[in-house]
């Protein structure tokens, strides 16, 4: 999976609609191998990235929650703690 697309689901505070775009937007710009489209594809490039945080939205929405609650603080720790292992 792309290292950019984050776990968005059991936060604390919610994930938020920002959240889900800006996953949306690597999605997309993966999917496609595209950072940024042509002019002629821009419009069908919207549109995917409108679907899939509509998804996205939509998912998060129903599914539940078995383990602890995750916090952006926790996570920044727990990637911070990776980076360190892979660099030494």
């Amino acid at each position: 999976m792309c290292r950019n697309i984050r776990v968005l689901h059991n936060f604390e505070p919610p994930t938020t609609p920002e959240e889900m775009r800006a996953a949306a937007l690597q999605y997309v710009r993966k999917v496609s191998g595209m950072v940024k489209p042509p002019q002629a594809d821009q419009a069908a490039f919207a549109r995917a990235i409108d679907e899939v945080t509509a998804s996205t939205e939509r998912l998060l929405g129903v599914l539940s929650s078995r383990g602890a609650v995750r916090t952006r603080e926790g996570e920044r720790d727990k990637a911070k703690a990776r980076w360190e292992r892979r660099s030494t």
